[in-house]
């Protein structure tokens, strides 16, 4: 499969463990909460457009939605465009499952002397696909030492001239302008980015972009005329954030104790997906399909199958206390 993401390789098969029945009196389905909630709690994959960095874009959209707190799911430098996926208010901490996501580009690469197409090809595809070597730039946030970064796919598109227009998918944290210059240096021409642009975070592409005039227009219509099918339209449920994760659906039951941190044991999954392991990052879901917690697996798919153990380590609780709480009879 080509152009794909890790993780949108992976089909996830849904394994029952014990099937049950949720109560429509507890909880609400994403889709159907209220659009002050939705406002306060959730995610707008935002089209980043030149100028700003991304904390002043994200900073815009505090603005615009009148909310005290917002998050972005990765750096873009200011001339750089595209998907900016922007978490709002409770919302904010999903950012961290993107932080570590795959990401695509489009770029444009500028060689400094005109190149032998093949000799191009040849040089990426030996040398720049798979597990790459990189020194980050002078200008970044990291410790300038080398690192090993997996380039997933890199496809060239069109070549014009010295222009080389080309989509790549990477792992988190790889530098697309310094994995350009690397390219120029193999290839004994030189090389610069002349253009960026990021087409996928995790799991939000180019299909749900939303300019900022747009997200302005959707809050002033459901302000101004009580209508918020806009902003609905706009923003996302933070389930979206947690959408390229391996999971487990809890009991109704089980979901009160999971919002005080405590970790999800083995007899309180209802269904899971098939082919987790331990180590992997798992989302945490309640039978309405509303995101509890993010966690860390401590078993297999295989070994939640089981009555005693711990099953996830609860690390991070979007849910709050109280929403699943049962009335003692």
């Amino acid at each position: 499969m080509q152009n794909l993401l890790p993780f949108e390789k992976i089909e996830r098969e849904v394994i029952i463990r014990k099937e049950a029945e949720t109560n429509p009196d507890l909880g609400c389905r994403p889709e159907d909460r209220k659009t002050e909630e939705i406002i306060n709690y959730g995610i707008v994959n935002i089209d980043k457009p030149k100028g700003p960095t991304s904390h002043q874009v994200s900073d815009y959209v505090q603005k615009i939605l009148h909310i005290n707190k917002s998050g972005h799911s990765g750096t873009l430098d200011p001339a750089v465009t595209g998907v900016l996926p922007v978490a709002l208010g409770r919302a904010t901490r999903i950012v961290q499952t993107l932080l570590t996501a795959g990401k695509e580009y489009v770029a444009i690469m500028h060689l400094h002397k005109e190149a032998d197409e093949d000799a191009l090809r040849k040089t990426i595809q030996s040398h720049f696909v798979g597990k790459i070597r990189q020194m980050p730039p002078l200008k970044s946030s990291v410790k300038r030492q080398l690192r090993t970064r997996e380039v997933y796919y890199f496809d060239i598109m069109e070549i014009e001239g010295k222009d080389v227009l080309f989509r790549v998918g990477t792992e988190a944290g790889t530098y697309i302008r310094k994995l350009i210059y690397d390219i120029g240096q193999k290839l004994g021409t030189g090389a610069h980015m002349a253009e960026l642009r990021r087409t996928k975070a995790g799991p939000f592409d180019e299909s749900s972009l939303v300019t900022l005039q747009e997200l302005i227009d959707a809050y002033s219509f459901w302000k101004e005329e009580g209508n918020g099918k806009f902003v609905r339209k706009v923003i996302q449920p933070v389930e979206n954030g947690a959408s390229h994760l391996a999971k487990a659906w809890v009991f109704d039951t089980t979901v009160e104790s999971m919002c005080h941190g405590v970790d999800l044991k083995m007899p309180g999954i209802s269904r899971l997906n098939a082919g987790i392991r331990p180590d992997d990052a798992v989302a945490v879901m309640t039978l309405k399909n509303e995101l509890v917690a993010l966690g860390t697996a401590k078993a297999s798919s295989e070994e939640m199958l089981q009555e005693k153990g711990i099953a996830v380590q609860t690390e991070k609780v979007f849910m709050q206390p109280g929403t699943y709480k049962m009335d003692k009879a």
